[in-house]
C-alpha cells in the first residue's frame, strides 16, 4: 500500500520515540490500532450494505417469462386511452398560432389596445408632407 521498506519503518518509529517519549508511545499505538480497525468495521458496514441492497434491486427486477399462450390465442390488447380523449377535437393550426404558451389554459388572452393615428409623446404631428431631399455626401 505504502511501500514502506523495513529501514524506512525504523527511521519513522526513532523519530516518534524521539517526538512523543517513551510513555506516550504506547497511548499513541493503541488509539492508532482503535482507529484503524473502526475505519475497517465501518468500511465493512458499507460495503455489506452496498451489497444487500444490489441483491434487493435484483430479486425484486428479475423478470420471469411470460406463460405460453395457445396456439392461435391473440395477444393481449394494447392501453387505449378513456373514451373523452380518444374524442377531443384537435386544436385547428390557427388556434394553435394565436395560442400564447404562457397563458394558463381556459383563460381568455388579453385585449390588445387599438392602434392610434397619433404620433408619441414628445413628436410633431406629420402630415402628408413629402420625405426630405437625401443628402449627398461631399
Amino acid at each position: 500500500m505504502f511501500d514502506i521498506g523495513p529501514g524506512e519503518l525504523l527511521l519513522i518509529l526513532v523519530i516518534a520515540l524521539l517526538l512523543f517519549g517513551p510513555q506516550k508511545l504506547p497511548e499513541l499505538g493503541k488509539s492508532l490500532g482503535r482507529a484503524m480497525r473502526e475505519f475497517k468495521r465501518a468500511t465493512q458496514e458499507l460495503q455489506d450494505t452496498i451489497e444487500r441492497e444490489v441483491d434487493d434491486i435484483k430479486r425484486t427486477a428479475t423478470v420471469e417469462p411470460p406463460a405460453e399462450r395457445p396456439s392461435g390465442a391473440l395477444p393481449a390488447p394494447a392501453y387505449r386511452p378513456p373514451a373523452e380523449t380518444a374524442l377531443a377535437p384537435a386544436a385547428s393550426p390557427v388556434d394553435q398560432e394565436r395560442r400564447d404558451p404562457l397563458a394558463v389554459p381556459g383563460s381568455q388572452p388579453p385585449a390588445q389596445a387599438p392602434q392610434s393615428a397619433s404620433p408619441p409623446a414628445g413628436e410633431p404631428e406629420r402630415r402628408d408632407e413629402p420625405p426630405p431631399p437625401p443628402v449627398e455626401p461631399r
